[in-house]
């Protein structure tokens, strides 16, 4: 075996940066991907290739991630986050799914999708209750919005709380819910009598809670995914996040995963190429290393262009979100576009190693497979297009 084929095992990954975006970094932006960037090589790529052919969810990285930080590093220091900026959540996010999708999903249902709502949604009871251990690593935490039925409709969901003095009753069902099999707590939004989304703090070993695991994933295998069932489950008023109402509430959880997508997958975008750049020194055809011929060059001329595009999109985003100013729009574009070229990429990157690009010893058939998740997961490829159309239009072609 070659030192390229060592390169999932050894990790000899080396991150391009074409455009010396690096130099629009700060020296804290750096040192926090520099350290995700060593766990991975540490910690991830020796064991993620043997996780994903099992289909086993990794737990012990839960404890692991906490302790590093990554998550809810823009949550505040005193409910136990980092305190960080939202270029810094980018790079951590970038340095994880480069590492593996599945890895960067646990990191993102953690920090965006449960840790956010409960400290912008929730009471300081609830913050107080929840945030702290959620960021260590202590519980696990998921996020049910997507139901058998209702993906990217999600006004239409079934799920619903009824009134019963001090409690409610929580019926209904999830569906394709990252982290939902080792999870203690969920946040889940179902509509009350009324028919208002409100959100609900649901939490392990409540009567009438289960999270069956979904089987049969050729996607995502190194990532736990499951249901949330509710059936006359008792949940406390106490635990109704109480700060927000409607679908405005789990959209902009969804706003902040989305953007962690977007610098996520262009993580495994700069590992595929960096390991057909490798392999195209290295790999000898009619005489010559293949990376000599026009089309292998075409392939990586065009690989560095996108990932370079998507850098300068993502950074200049990351700003606008530090500053408040980023709209849900602008992080849909991004998340579209990071998954596109991502996914394009990964392609071309198989294609360039050929029969060698399937199997285990490279990461690229496994970032393939869970790209074809995430370009589909908080939003798809198409409504993320619909999204930015009617953005420019104003006319809305969902109706």
């Amino acid at each position: 075996m070659n030192d390229v084929a060592m390169s999932v095992k050894q990790d000899l990954f080396q991150s391009p940066d074409y455009f010396l975006v690096d130099e629009l970094l700060t020296d804290e932006h750096k040192m926090i991907r520099d350290a995700v960037r060593t766990y991975v090589k540490k910690e991830i790529s020796p064991i993620i290739e043997d996780y994903a052919q099992k289909a086993e969810f990794p737990q012990q990285i839960v404890q692991q991630m906490g302790e590093l930080g990554c998550f809810g590093p823009t949550v505040p220091v005193e409910y136990g986050g980092g305190g960080l900026d939202y270029i810094s959540y980018g790079l951590m996010m970038q340095e994880l799914e480069r590492g593996d999708s599945g890895v960067r999903s646990t990191a993102s249902v953690q920090g965006s999708l449960v840790m956010y709502p409960i400290y912008a949604y929730g009471n300081e009871e609830q913050r107080k209750k929840y945030l702290p251990k959620l960021a260590s690593g202590e519980w696990l935490g998921c996020f049910g919005l997507t139901e058998p039925n209702h993906g990217s409709d999600p006004s239409s969901m079934l799920t619903n709380i009824k009134d019963a003095g001090d409690h409610v009753i929580l019926n209904g069902a999830k569906m394709w819910i990252s982290n939902a099999p080792f999870s203690q707590v969920a946040v889940v939004w179902a509509k009350d009598e009324e028919g208002i989304v409100r959100g609900v703090i649901v939490e392990r070993g409540m009567e009438g809670f289960s999270t069956p695991t979904t089987h049969g994933k050729w996607s995502l295998r190194a990532s736990a995914t499951g249901e949330l069932v509710f059936d006359n489950v008792k949940v406390p008023k106490e635990n109704i996040l109480p700060n927000v109402q409607g679908l405005k509430g789990p959209l902009g959880c969804l706003t902040k995963a989305r953007y962690g997508i977007a610098w996520g997958v262009l993580g495994a975008a700069m590992d595929c190429y960096d390991t057909a750049l490798r392999y195209s020194k290295q790999r000898i055809q009619f005489g010559k290393p293949i990376g000599a011929f026009q089309l292998q060059q075409k392939k990586l001329a065009e690989m560095i262009t996108e990932i370079t595009k998507a850098q300068l999109l993502n950074w200049r985003l990351g700003v606008l979100m530090s500053e408040g100013r980023a709209t849900p729009q602008q992080v849909s574009m991004a998340k579209r576009n990071s998954c596109e070229i991502a996914t394009n990429i990964c392609r071309d990157a198989r294609q360039m190693l050929g029969g060698m690009g399937i199997t285990g010893e490279y990461s690229i058939m496994r970032h393939m497979m869970n790209l074809e998740s995430v370009i589909t997961y908080e939003g798809t490829h198409d409504v993320h297009l619909l999204i930015t159309g009617m953005d420019v239009t104003g006319f809305n072609a969902f109706k």
